[in-house]
């Protein structure tokens, strides 16, 4: 029994001392491969100590994930900075395979591709294109060619590749910075698509707002433009009726559809004559207005749950419909206005700019125009009867009516004003 002992002892000795090799090894390993991490984090703590501290707080580094998984491993020093790999939409993938194709599905995804395909987007400086001072600056989120990103790296160019850090700001990739509604106030806001202001203004703002403050319990309901327009954490971000506001098939009243017409001529993706042009391929394409009932219902019904977890279904339906009628209103003001020009280039008392496609009205070159009876018609198309329609489905009466509906009849006034002048 005692010789069993013996050799028992022997055996779990050598268990014990391999156990004690094979983990000093991989300590010694996991040790280096640590070191080798924390090259950069020691370096980058001198360089950009920010950026350190944003990353360090990070869901990512809590789960031991490091500089070299985005940014590879090939650069060393502060003489190969080039050989550090900047992220691509592919590169965050690789972790949120979901997400990711949710978000190629949506309307941010085609956002550079839509500011390139505007027709004087090659007139503006630089800067504010790719340079992201201007329409770059928010437009960035959209997916770019590999011809794109080569060009924006040659210009020196190297960041807002990636689309996703547009929201879940780098390097601390917040999950949490990215479901406040202050995360869309940057780009959502201002002249042409004041969302920040209609929502945080609307009942839904200010009961959020209340919330958060803590005078309304945690548990009110209280939507942000995430619980709207990405629920479930959806990533894809689209509504019924598009930016625009235009879509296709056309209405059976006879006036709306006849209005809706004089603009998808004015939009450039019908020529006067209404046949179809390039631009409604480039529409398509991009996928930024609904261009079948199906397409359009799909994305209502979208909406009609969402607000069906705080309002009874025909409540919201009713409001939405609401919406839906305020665009027709909108459309025959503007509709008045378009025509308005296009029979005055038609007369030859207004020339045309040259680089309009057709001798009618284009609402696409915005404010790249001559005459002020043009200008007018481009505030009364891309700021107020974008802010009448927007205002509506946003809850918020003051913009709808005084920022939007107010403001495009003074407009069309205007241009009234102008087309006497002109003609006498």
């Amino acid at each position: 029994m005692r010789n069993y002992r013996w050799v028992w002892g022997i055996a779990l000795g050598a268990v014990l001392v391999g156990s004690v090799v094979l983990w000093t090894s991989q300590g010694v390993l996991q040790s280096e491969q640590q070191q080798e991490q924390d090259l950069c984090i020691d370096c980058h703590k001198e360089i950009t100590p920010q950026l350190v501290k944003d990353f360090q707080q990070s869901k990512k580094y809590a789960l031991g994930i490091r500089c070299e998984a985005c940014h590879g491993s090939e650069h060393t020093s502060a003489e190969d900075v080039a050989k550090a790999q900047i992220p691509t939409l592919e590169t965050c993938g690789g972790c949120h395979p979901d997400r990711v194709e949710q978000f190629k599905a949506g309307k941010h995804a085609f956002a550079w591709a839509a500011m390139n395909a505007m027709p004087t987007t090659h007139m503006q400086p630089m800067e504010l294109m790719e340079g992201k001072k201007g329409c770059g600056g928010c437009h960035k989120i959209g997916l770019k060619t590999e011809d794109e990103i080569k060009a924006m790296r040659a210009a020196g160019e190297i960041h807002g590749v990636a689309s996703c850090d547009s929201c879940h700001t780098r390097h601390s990739f917040s999950v949490e910075e990215a479901r406040q509604p202050e995360a869309c106030a940057t780009c959502h806001m201002g002249f042409d698509h004041p969302h920040w202001e209609m929502w945080s203004t609307s009942k839904h703002g200010v009961r959020f707002a209340l919330r958060r403050q803590g005078v309304l319990p945690s548990e009110t309901a209280a939507p942000s433009c995430q619980t709207c327009h990405m629920p479930d954490g959806n990533h894809e971000v689209r509504t019924a009726w598009g930016f625009l506001a235009v879509r296709l098939p056309l209405p059976e009243d006879t006036q709306w559809a006849e209005d809706r017409v004089t603009i998808l001529k004015a939009l450039g993706v019908l020529d006067p004559e209404g046949n179809p042009t390039p631009r409604l391929d480039v529409v398509k394409a991009a996928d930024v207005a609904r261009l079948s009932q199906e397409a359009w219902q799909a994305e209502r019904e979208k909406m009609l749950t969402v607000c069906s977890r705080c309002h009874a279904r025909v409540f919201a339906q009713a409001e939405l419909e609401k919406g839906d009628r305020i665009i027709r209103e909108a459309d025959h003001l503007l509709a008045e206005g378009i025509r308005i020009v296009a029979k005055l280039y038609e007369d030859g008392l207004l020339k045309k700019p040259e680089h309009f496609p057709y001798n009618y009205p284009d609402l696409l070159a915005f404010y790249e125009v001559s005459h002020p009876i043009e200008q007018a018609l481009f505030k009364m198309f891309l700021e107020y009867r974008m802010r009448t329609f927007q205002g509506a489905f946003h809850a918020n009466p003051d913009y709808t009516f005084w920022y939007g509906w107010a403001e495009m009849k003074a407009a069309l006034t205007e241009i009234k004003t102008w087309e006497k002048e002109l003609r006498r």
